[in-house]
């Protein structure tokens, strides 16, 4: 669980900045205690000696035990009723010398103490120790508050980290169950949750932005098998009709009605073929593991239109007017070319030329035919579209809107419009790419001055 895992994590840091903090306090008192404890023994030893020195008798203190030591060892205690301390060889030896002093820690019946021993000026020296049982307890004391403090601390950041993130990670929560229901019933509709304007809510927003495309994935997955169920139902009665009419006739036909109705066979089924290859390519879009790359226009018009002359025998011109380089898919654009060309000869009366025209980043292919009325410029790229001056032109209405496809996933646009004369103008422009080159020995054609400005 995500808020158990943030709370533990925000919990253990509180912890060792807590802990750090406690022991570098400690330390700090404890070495604070210890330099007071120092100070202390050292005036309480000024003292004694001065007041010996004037043949008075120090007065007792509870933490404090005095005595006096000669030079031959002797001990004579100062505090009465007070413990008597060990003489150790640093004592005795400050006792004789006359000089110096002499620290040590002891232990009388169970409690430490700290001694100093400094000369007299008559001769042996004097030994002041004090206990360390009141600084014992302030240090015990500190240790308890201060572990009683962090802990309580603790306790307080961890409530407080699990209250906060619950209601930090609450649009988190949401837009699990939310996502969680979209997944359980696949209903798209489903709203995500607000979005704020932290990292959380970028997340949500990016959910939002990837539920929105595939709402429009799903919608238009159901346009196109609404559209292809509806083109499919015309040339599939036709087949089936044909094969009912053979099947019951079974060679009672006319020659010449037979023949008829197998041409209508074989056209249909062409028909359907065409429409079958053209929905796998609009659905499945086949060009798209195709990286972009710097594409010759020019050259690439060129292999195309040869390619159809060959094909239709057509007159099949391309022109040029200034062209650069573009920047897309090269066999995705080569179908686009393709399709163009095809729509033109397909609309063209026989005999009539055909032009491809490359100017700048744009290419267009104008045609002989009927034309586009400028209500059907944009739904000419509609899918299964088919003008009312076209309805009796076979096709799947799928070609341009094919082109369609390929040319705005690479960042271009498209355009249909009237030619001067009549005819159509159907083409795109393309985002520039790295300067192509020309292969050596490629034919150039003839530029033409076009009305269209260059793109």
């Amino acid at each position: 669980m995500l808020r158990t895992k943030v709370t533990a994590v925000a919990v253990a840091a509180a912890a060792l900045a807590m802990a750090l903090a406690a022991v570098m306090s400690y330390r700090g008192v404890s070495d604070l205690v210890a330099g007071e404890l120092d100070r202390g023994l050292e005036d309480r030893a000024n003292t004694v000696v001065r007041l010996l020195t004037a043949d008075l008798t120090p007065p007792p203190r509870d933490d404090m035990a005095e005595q006096v030591l000669s030079a031959d060892g002797t001990v004579r205690t100062l505090t009465p009723g007070g413990p008597r301390l060990p003489v150790p060889a640093g004592a005795l030896r400050v006792a004789r010398s006359g000089q110096g002093e002499s620290r040590a820690d002891l232990v009388v019946d169970g409690t430490e103490y700290g001694t100093l021993t400094r000369p007299l000026p008559g001769g042996g020296a004097v030994t002041v120790g004090q206990s360390y049982a009141g600084a014992a307890r302030v240090d015990d004391a500190f240790l308890w508050r201060v572990s009683g403090t962090t802990a309580a601390a603790l306790a307080l950041s961890a409530l407080l980290s699990w209250l906060v993130l619950g209601r930090i990670l609450r649009p988190v929560r949401d837009l699990v169950r939310t996502t969680g229901h979209i997944t359980a019933t696949r209903d798209l509709s489903t709203a995500l949750p607000p979005a704020g304007t932290d990292e959380i809510g970028r997340l949500a927003r990016s959910f939002e932005t990837m539920l929105t495309a595939l709402r429009r994935s799903r919608a238009q997955q159901q346009q196109l098998v609404q559209d292809a169920s509806h083109e499919l139902r015309t040339p599939l009665t036709s087949v089936r009709g044909s094969a009912e009419l053979l099947q019951r006739a079974r060679g009672r036909l006319d020659p010449r009605d037979e023949e008829q109705i197998l041409t209508t066979l074989v056209t249909e089924t062409a028909a359907l073929d065409d429409l079958v290859r053209e929905l796998v390519d609009l659905a499945t879009d086949r060009h798209t593991d195709e990286d972009p790359a710097a594409v010759d226009l020019v050259g690439l018009a060129e292999d195309t239109a040869e390619r159809h002359r060959t094909r239709t025998g057509r007159t099949i011109t391309v022109t040029t007017e200034g062209p650069e380089a573009v920047r897309a898919r090269p066999r995705a654009l080569q179908r686009c070319v393709d399709n163009l060309l095809s729509n033109a000869v397909k609309f063209s009366p026989a005999g009539t030329p055909i032009t491809v025209h490359v100017a700048g980043r744009g290419l267009a292919v104008r045609d002989r035919g009927p034309g586009i009325a400028p209500g059907e410029r944009d739904a000419v790229f509609d899918r299964f579209y088919r003008g009312p001056r076209t309805q009796a032109t076979p096709g799947s209405g799928l070609g341009l809107a094919i082109v369609h496809d390929i040319v705005t996933a690479d960042g271009g646009t498209v355009f249909a419009t009237g030619a001067d004369g009549g005819g159509a103008e159907v083409g795109f422009v393309l985002p520039p790419g790295a300067p192509a080159v020309r292969p050596a020995g490629r034919r150039t054609a003839p530029t033409a001055r076009r009305r269209r400005p260059t793109p």
